[in-house]
C-alpha cells in the first residue's frame, strides 16, 4: 500500500504542476509591448514626509518587505510595487553601496513610499527580528514578504564540498527561513502573503556545476509547499516563483568555484567555468516583466484577474520546458519500475 500511495502521490504532483504551468505559461507573452499602469502616482513630498498610520492607508495599498533589492529581481520588484501605489521596505546588505542610480530609478513622487534598510539575511534570527520589528513601525504593518535575497554559487560538488553547499544554504535557505519566521507575526495579522523566489534549477539539475545552487533552491521549493499548508489556516498565502534564465545583474557575479581543484575534473572544470562565464547578457527573460506578473498576482490585478492563487509560478519558456521534462522523466521512471516498486509491500503476493 505504501508504494501504491506513493504512485498516487507522484501522479497527483505531475498533474498539479502541469496545471500550474498551463495556467501561467502564456503570461510572458502578454507582457510583450505592454505598459502596465506605469504612470507615476502623485504623492506629496517634503524633507520630512509624514509617516502614514494604519487607519490612513488606502485599503489596497500594501506594505511590502523585499530582500535583496540592490540588483536583479529585487530592484525591479521595488519599482513595480511602488508604481502600483504600494509602500515598500527594501533591504540591502550595505546602504553605502546604494548609488545614485537606485535613487534615480524611482520617480520623485514615489520616493516617500520607499524605505531602504540595511539587512543581511544571514545575520541570524534575533538580529533580523529586531530590524524587521523596527521597520514594521514605519507604516504599522507588513502585508507581503518577498524572500528574494540569494547567491548563485556554482562549482563541482566534490571540489566545493560541504563548505560551498553551506554557503549557498546559509543565504538561500536559512536566511529565507529566518526572514519568514520573524515576519510571520505581521503577515498573520494582515492575512498577507509570502513570495519565495525559487528557480527552475530545482528541476533542471542535470548540469555540471549547479549542485550547490540547485540543492538550495530545491529546499526552497519543498519548504514553500509545506509553508503553504501550515499557513493556510491563517489566510496567509505562499507563492513560489520559479524563474528560468533572466537577464539580471547578480546571479552570475561570483566566479565558478576552483579553489580546491581535483585533477580528475581538470577538463570538465575549464569547460564548465567558461560556459557559466558566457551566460550574462544572453538570457532571454526580462526581469521587469517577470516582476510585473508577481505584483499582478499579489494584488489580484492585470493578468491575475479571475484566476485562482497559483502556488507555483513558473516563468520563462526554458523553465516551463524544464518542469515538463522533469515530470516526464519521473513518470517514465515510475512506470518502468512500478511492478518492482509495488512488490516490496507486506500485502504483495
Amino acid at each position: 500500500m505504501l508504494v501504491q500511495d506513493l504512485l498516487h502521490y507522484l501522479t497527483a504532483r505531475f498533474l498539479f504542476l502541469d496545471e500550474a504551468v498551463k495556467g501561467y505559461e502564456h503570461l510572458h507573452e502578454l507582457f510583450v509591448g505592454r505598459s502596465h499602469s506605469n504612470k507615476a502616482i502623485a504623492v506629496e513630498t517634503s524633507e520630512s514626509p509624514t509617516i502614514l498610520t494604519v487607519p490612513s492607508l488606502p485599503k489596497r495599498q500594501l506594505v511590502w518587505m523585499i530582500t535583496g533589492t540592490s540588483t536583479g529581481f529585487g530592484r525591479r520588484l521595488v519599482k513595480s510595487a511602488l508604481l502600483r501605489g504600494d509602500l515598500v521596505i527594501a533591504t540591502v546588505r550595505r546602504l553605502e553601496k546604494t548609488d545614485q542610480s537606485d535613487q534615480d530609478d524611482i520617480p520623485v513622487g514615489l520616493q516617500a513610499n520607499l524605505r531602504r534598510i540595511e539587512l543581511d539575511v544571514t545575520e541570524g534570527e534575533d538580529a533580523l527580528k529586531a530590524k524587521v520589528d523596527k521597520a514594521a513601525v514605519t507604516w504599522g504593518r507588513i502585508d507581503v514578504l518577498v524572500n528574494n535575497a540569494g547567491q548563485g554559487l556554482v562549482g563541482l560538488s566534490e571540489e566545493g564540498g560541504s563548505s560551498l553547499f553551506r554557503k549557498a544554504f546559509d543565504v538561500n535557505v536559512f536566511g529565507l527561513v529566518d526572514m519568514t519566521t520573524v515576519t510571520l507575526p505581521y503577515l498573520r495579522r494582515s492575512q498577507g502573503c509570502v513570495v519565495n523566489i525559487g528557480s527552475r534549477s530545482a528541476w533542471k539539475t542535470e548540469l555540471l556545476g549547479v549542485g550547490p545552487y540547485s540543492a538550495s533552491k530545491a529546499a526552497v521549493h519543498a519548504l514553500s509547499e509545506t509553508l503553504a499548508t501550515e499557513l493556510a489556516p491563517f489566510n496567509v498565502k505562499v507563492l513560489l516563483v520559479a524563474p528560468g534564465a533572466f537577464r539580471t545583474e547578480g546571479i552570475h557575479s561570483r566566479p565558478f568555484f576552483q579553489e580546491r581543484p581535483v585533477p580528475a575534473y581538470d577538463d570538465v572544470r575549464d569547460i564548465t567555468a567558461r560556459r557559466f562565464a558566457s551566460i550574462p547578457g544572453t538570457q532571454k527573460g526580462d526581469p521587469a516583466r517577470a516582476m510585473e506578473i508577481v505584483v499582478d498576482i499579489v494584488r489580484g490585478e492585470g493578468s491575475a484577474v479571475g484566476k485562482p492563487w497559483p502556488s507555483h509560478l513558473v516563468l520563462g519558456q526554458d523553465a516551463i520546458a524544464d518542469v515538463r521534462a522533469k515530470a516526464r522523466k519521473l513518470e517514465e521512471a515510475v512506470d518502468e519500475w512500478e511492478w518492482t516498486g509495488r512488490a516490496v509491500s507486506y500485502e504483495w503476493s
